[in-house]
């Protein structure tokens, strides 16, 4: 059985966007990278470079 590879998506403005305001509602990271269709590590990692905090308490 042949593996199958993931192909990287770049983040669209709009991604970001959602991504900010879902953040800013204090919105859970794995509900945020469900939305988005990414992976929860995928989501905490742009959080992190664009200076989000997606803090992991509840």
């Amino acid at each position: 059985m042949a593996k199958r590879t993931k192909k990287r998506r770049a983040w669209t403005s709009s991604e970001v966007r959602d991504l900010k305001s879902m953040a800013k509602r204090k919105t859970p990271a794995s509900r945020i990278a469900k939305k988005l269709k990414r992976t929860e590590g995928a989501t905490r990692q742009k959080a992190f470079s664009i200076g989000l905090s997606l803090d992991s308490r509840s």
